[in-house]
């Protein structure tokens, strides 16, 4: 009798141990960002998860590519520096799997002063600078139209290049360039279109810009920053854990009173 009571001490014992292991969360988490104002978010986002048992990695970079290329061989879990529209160009032109596991917040586009300091004033031949890859030029385009001072192709949309305006009454040159350098080429040109991760990381605020997205457009939808992953591992436990974070009252709390509508949650 001793030794039946004592065997299923012992199977009670081991199945309360494994139910113990099955149930433990937590470990680690690598993900790619930009340095403003993502990795500064997931900074936020990392205190919310340790309490879960979760290490947050974060890896920054300052360019649009590494990250993907980063994400799609293995290298990270999970990326947050892009909108939902650049990534699903990213793989339709180099063949990658990212999808979003969740939309976080919106960057509004602004047209910022250099050389000119107002849209009056803005001469006959002035230089405005865009980025030059592909959505982001389009977005760009698309806030100058939106100004009056071009006018794109009917229909051309978020698939509009240099190429595609229509009306340039006044000739401006419009000049191509890195995201990244707009900022630090801003002084060498009447006025720039920045994104909204770049102009922060300047010091530049959306409240001093000549103009600004209009939020009430495509350009919330179009132009969510979402926390994106390989496909497949979007319904992890461990994603599905950062989502949680990211998209928590106290990221949204940090995201207004530091950006100053920079930044703006759609959670």
């Amino acid at each position: 009798m001793k030794r039946r009571i004592s065997a299923l001490v012992l199977a009670a014992l081991l199945v309360l141990g494994l139910t113990a292991c099955g149930g433990k969360k937590g470990g680690a988490i690598k993900v790619g960002a930009t340095p403003a104002p993502h990795a500064a978010i997931l900074e936020v986002a990392k205190d919310i998860l340790a309490k879960d048992g979760y290490t947050l990695e974060i890896v920054e970079y300052n360019d649009y590519v590494t990250p993907n290329d980063s994400l799609e061989d293995g290298s990270l879990d999970a990326n947050y520096f892009q909108h939902i529209t650049y990534m699903n160009d990213f793989n339709a032109e180099h063949g990658t799997h990212m999808v979003s596991a969740a939309g976080i917040h919106y960057e509004p586009f602004g047209l910022y002063a250099g050389k000119t300091s107002s849209l009056a004033g803005l001469a006959d031949g002035a230089q405005i600078a865009v980025p030059n890859d592909g959505t982001n030029e389009a977005r760009a385009l698309l806030l100058l139209e939106q100004e009056g001072l071009i006018k794109l192709k009917d229909g051309v949309g978020l698939s509009a290049t240099k190429n595609d305006i229509a009306e340039n009454p006044h000739n401006y040159d419009i000049v191509e360039m890195e995201a990244r350098l707009l900022p630090t080429t801003l002084q060498d040109v009447d006025m720039a279109v920045i994104n909204g991760n770049y102009a922060i990381d300047a010091g530049l605020k959306v409240s001093d810009a000549v103009a600004v997205e209009a939020a009430d457009g495509t350009a919330a939808e179009a132009y969510v920053n979402v926390l994106a992953v390989k496909e497949g591992n979007e319904n992890s436990e461990s994603i599905q854990a950062l989502v949680k974070a990211l998209q928590s009252d106290e990221v949204r709390t940090f995201i207004e009173e530091t950006y100053d509508g920079a930044v703006v949650p759609l959670f």
